[in-house]
Parts: structure tokens; C-alpha cells; sequence
């Protein structure tokens, strides 16, 4: 057979693929033979591939390779399946309250004073986050220089497991009118586009409220190619050269199990043999240190051997300011999350929320708002679920960045992250700008209904002022004045992006500059979080991603 042929046959294999993704005997979630525990990995493996984190990139990404190729998957969490329901849409702030070491989400304080999260189970963020699905704005793929079709045709790769339309109840309902009514202007109805105005999107959780997960995209990997260790933390990426110079490259990693056992996972002898650090904004950067890539001011000092001094290694990391208003009820709510959104382009978008799940861990929300606000004038409006909801902001794209610095060589341990919120006067401005309209929503007539008449939005504005939220000081003003609420009361959106950033730290091929088999597929890359939540293109950027490279291979 002459190379044109076996040319012609490899382009038709990768077509067959692409086209037809169940082509394999695939397995169903939760019933994967291919899923283990750590502690049952051999001392020494050899793969293809080797996807660092299962998350929301790891898991289509492996899926996608492991169609042609073998695939080890190193998760250091545990599998969401293990307990149906957990993670089910009223569980939602339970699940990340739970401060057990096994827990879905591990619990961490920035040096800024704001509790946040990070995912530690398969699927990742997708596990643990309010579920809403949107794509990303035209620029963002223009920027990525992903190709157009090959990006719709991800989405619809994803869709097709894991999404559903998002329902319209009254409370979504109310929010969606108070939004046209405040200027959020004009109403596209329901859509997964990114576009300027008030939109119902799409969300992962099913008609049942049960969650679906970027582990659900795993149902696509032939089960013969893959295998995921759970419980598998990576301490280090070997390289074949261990002092700084030229001809570096990656060869495997060494990782943990529960126990503490050590283990090896190697590539395969081939040029083609990739390792993909899929770990998250702040996990990506912390392993890419770890292993003796990053600023030498920063690695020597731990004892750690300099593979290449990369200073932008962990800067530019930031994450999305979230501040808000909790408005009780006096008519009841239904359970929703995030399923009406207002944009506005390039400054904020709204979302909200009805009905959460307040027992055990927030029990003390209820009874702190009722110890200032006046029962007797609205009587008991909670119980262990929310009677009545939230309204948020988000600021899209914020110009405050930050950075993480290791604290030790313990690969558990969360790194110092500074995101510097709101550091950039025109951060503060959106801020201020979203809560102004978050207001006039309350205020709405198509709110009315969910609107206690004898609370103003003052009343709103100071209970959240004196809610424990974060571990930021409060200030005199701290409700009076907008600007200081934004800074006193800021939250996290768990939207944590770059550390890695295209450009700086990997190239548009997302290979980490200067280091062969090498590449870092996440949010981490991302100098800005597209679409109103991340998520939809990170589980798209997985699987395109693995498309090109699984091109690449065989051709």
C-alpha cells in the first residue's frame, strides 16, 4: 500500500470517529469497568496519553483519545457516583459545605479573606457548580483559534450526554420580567448563545434535578484504551532532562494513591506520546511548579530541581467577583438554579437562584436573618429550605489579576492564591453598575410577587453586609455605599482562570513553551472566562482539543 493510501485510510479512520463517537462498545455511567482505585495501580504503567485531572476538560479530552489511543487518567478526588443524590440541584450548597477530607469540594481561603472551593472528585467542577450551560462568546473561538465548525460540533458532542433545557418556574419567571423591565434589553428567549441581552439557558441537571457530569462524557471512550485511577494524586512530572536547557521532555509522572504508595506512569515510546495537565487554574500551576517549571524565585527556596525558570507560571490567575442580595418571600418558591440570565457585554451578568437547601451546614443563615429582620412582620420565612432566593451579579472579565505562590512541596495543599478582587477601579464600576440593576429587578413590578413590601432594599443591602461571607473587614459605609459593599461582600464564582496562560505560558497548541509532550488543556489557559459560565467550553475545549490531537496522531 503506497503512503497515499494509508494516508487516505488514517483520514477516514479519524473521520468515522468524529462522526459516530459510540462507534466502540462503550460503558454506561455510573457502571464503568474502567474506573478504579489507585491503590489497585501497578508500581510501573506505559500509555499513550497521560490526562492529569478528571475534570471538566480531563474527562472529554480522554474520552476523545482514548477512541485510538490508550489513556491513563489520574484523578486525585473520588467518583461522583458513589453517593446518588449528593450532588442533586437542592443539595447544591450542602455539597459544597461538606468539610470532610473525602469531600467533593476542598475548602480554601485566599489571601484575599473570600472562602472558596476547589473541585476534588471526577468531573470536577461540573460535580459541584450551579449547573447553568452557556457557550462562549464569537471572540473567545476566534481567540482560540479553534475552527468553527470543529467548536459547534464539540458543544453538540457534550449536549448530546450531559444537557438539558433549563425549566421556567415562577421565581426564573419573575427574574426573567424584572430583568426586561430594569433595560436588560432585548429578550432572546431560550438560547445557548452568548448574546447581549436577557436569555433561559440550558443547564446539567435532567428533568429530575439530578446532575450530570463531564464523568458522564466518559461513556464515549472505548473502555479497551482507558483506565482512571481515582484517589491518584501527581507529585511530579518526570522530564528526560532535569537541568535547564534545550531538549526537554516530558516522559511521566509520579503519583500517590490513598495509601501513600508511589506509582509510575510513562509514555509510550513514541514522539506523538503526550502528558496533559488538565488540573484546573489553580492545580495546573501548582503541578507545572511542582515539577520545575516556574519562577526560580519561587522553586529554589522549597528545594525544588529547576527543569525551566518560567516566571509567568502562576500569574495572571483571577476569578470572577460574585455579590448579591437575598430577597425572603412571602409566597412560596420552587427549587431553581441559574436558568435566566441577563448580559450585559463586557461589564456583568445577572443569574439568581430559589429554594436552596439551607440544612445542616447553613442553618445559621436563617436564624441570623430573623434575629434582624422584624418577625413579626413577615413571619417565619425559613426552614431547612430558602423561602425566597438569591440575585447575583458576576463581573465579566475583570482587569484585577493576581497570582499563586506554593507553600510547600505537599501537592495537597492548596498554594497562597491572591486574586486581588476588584484591585481595578473599572472592576469596581461593573460591580456597582450590576448590583444598581440587581436593585431595580427587586424593585420591579414582575417581582412584586416574591416581594416582602415592608422590606426595603436597604434593609436587603444591610443584611448581606452583616452576613458572615467572607473574611474581609466591614466598614461604616459598607451598606450605604455600593462601592464598599462590592469590596466588603465580595464572593467567589468559583470561575477561577489563567496561571497558564495562551501566550505566556503554553503556546496556541496549548504545549507548554520550551517542553516537548507536554500540554495544559484548561481554564487555566484562559486569559478570560467565556460565556456567562465557564463551563459548556471547557467540556467543548476538551473534546475539540482531543479531536486535533488525536488528528495529529494519525496522521
Amino acid at each position: 500500500m503506497d503512503l497515499g493510501s494509508m494516508g487516505f485510510l488514517k483520514a477516514l479512520l479519524v473521520a468515522v470517529y468524529a462522526l459516530h463517537p459510540n462507534f466502540s462498545h462503550a460503558e454506561t455511567a455510573p457502571n464503568y469497568s474502567f474506573v478504579h482505585e489507585s491503590t489497585t495501580a501497578p508500581p510501573v504503567s506505559y500509555h499513550d496519553y497521560i490526562v492529569v485531572g478528571g475534570g471538566a476538560a480531563g474527562c472529554p479530552l480522554a474520552a476523545t483519545l482514548a477512541e485510538t489511543a490508550n489513556v491513563l487518567v489520574l484523578e486525585r478526588g473520588g467518583s461522583p457516583y458513589r453517593n446518588p443524590g449528593k450532588t442533586d440541584k437542592g443539595n447544591f450548597l450542602l455539597t459544597l459545605s461538606d468539610p470532610s477530607p473525602d469531600s467533593y469540594a476542598q475548602i480554601f481561603v485566599t489571601e484575599d479573606g473570600v472562602y472558596n472551593h476547589r473541585a476534588r472528585v471526577l468531573g470536577g467542577g461540573t460535580v459541584i457548580n450551579a449547573g447553568f450551560y452557556s457557550h462562549a462568546e464569537t471572540e473567545f473561538v476566534k481567540e482560540s483559534g479553534l475552527d468553527e465548525a470543529l467548536v459547534n460540533d464539540a458543544y453538540q458532542w457534550v449536549e448530546n450526554k450531559v444537557v438539558f433545557k433549563a425549566p421556567l418556574l415562577q421565581w426564573q419567571t419573575a427574574v426573567r420580567d424584572g430583568l426586561l423591565e430594569a433595560g436588560v434589553l432585548p429578550y432572546n428567549g431560550f438560547t445557548n448563545e452568548h448574546i447581549n441581552g436577557t436569555k433561559i439557558g440550558s443547564t446539567i441537571f435532567d428533568m429530575n434535578d439530578h446532575r450530570h457530569s463531564a464523568a458522564d462524557l466518559l461513556e464515549y471512550a472505548d473502555p479497551k484504551n482507558i483506565i482512571v485511577y481515582l484517589h491518584a494524586t501527581v507529585t511530579k512530572i518526570l522530564f528526560t532532562t532535569q537541568t535547564v536547557g534545550s531538549g526537554t521532555r516530558a516522559i511521566g509522572v509520579i503519583y500517590e494513591d490513598a495509601l501513600g504508595e508511589k506509582h509510575t506512569a510513562y509514555l509510550t515510546n513514541d514522539s506523538k506520546s503526550e502528558i496533559i495537565v488538565s488540573a484546573g487554574a489553580i492545580g495546573s500551576s501548582q503541578l507545572l511548579m511542582l515539577s520545575g517549571i516556574g519562577p526560580r524565585s519561587q522553586l529554589e527556596p522549597l528545594g525544588i530541581k529547576l527543569v525551566m525558570d518560567q516566571p509567568m507560571v502562576g500569574q495572571g490567575i483571577a476569578d470572577n467577583t460574585l455579590n448579591g442580595l437575598f430577597i425572603p418571600s412571602p409566597n412560596p418558591v420552587e427549587l431553581s438554579l441559574l436558568s435566566t440570565v441577563g448580559i450585559s457585554l463586557f461589564v456583568n451578568y445577572i443569574e439568581a437562584g430559589s429554594g436552596l437547601n439551607l440544612a445542616p451546614s447553613f442553618g445559621w443563615i436563617s436564624k441570623f436573618l430573623l434575629s434582624i429582620l422584624d418577625q413579626t412582620t413577615i413571619g417565619s420565612f425559613f426552614d431547612t429550605r430558602l423561602n425566597g432566593g438569591i440575585i447575583l451579579q458576576k463581573v465579566t472579565r475583570p482587569l484585577s489579576t493576581g497570582h499563586l505562590e506554593l507553600r510547600s512541596t505537599d501537592p495537597n495543599e492548596t498554594p497562597k492564591v491572591r486574586f486581588n478582587y476588584s484591585q481595578e477601579p473599572e472592576d469596581l464600576r461593573n460591580c456597582v453598575q450590576g448590583m444598581k440593576t440587581i436593585i431595580n429587578v427587586v424593585n420591579s413590578k414582575a417581582f412584586s410577587k416574591f416581594r416582602y413590601r415592608t422590606i426595603s432594599t436597604q434593609q436587603l443591602l444591610n443584611v448581606v453586609a452583616a452576613l458572615p461571607l467572607n473574611q474581609r473587614p466591614r466598614h461604616i459605609d459598607t451598606a450605604s455605599s455600593l462601592e464598599q459593599f462590592c469590596n466588603d461582600t465580595v464572593m467567589t464564582f468559583w470561575h477561577h482562570h489563567g496561571g497558564c496562560q495562551v501566550g505566556k505560558v503554553v503556546g496556541e497548541d496549548y504545549k507548554v513553551i520550551g517542553v516537548d509532550g507536554l500540554r495544559v488543556i484548561d481554564a487555566s489557559t484562559f486569559s478570560f472566562t467565556p460565556g456567562t459560565n465557564p463551563q459548556a467550553t471547557v467540556m467543548m475545549l476538551g473534546r475539540a482539543m482531543g479531536v486535533r490531537i488525536q488528528k495529529d496522531r494519525l496522521s
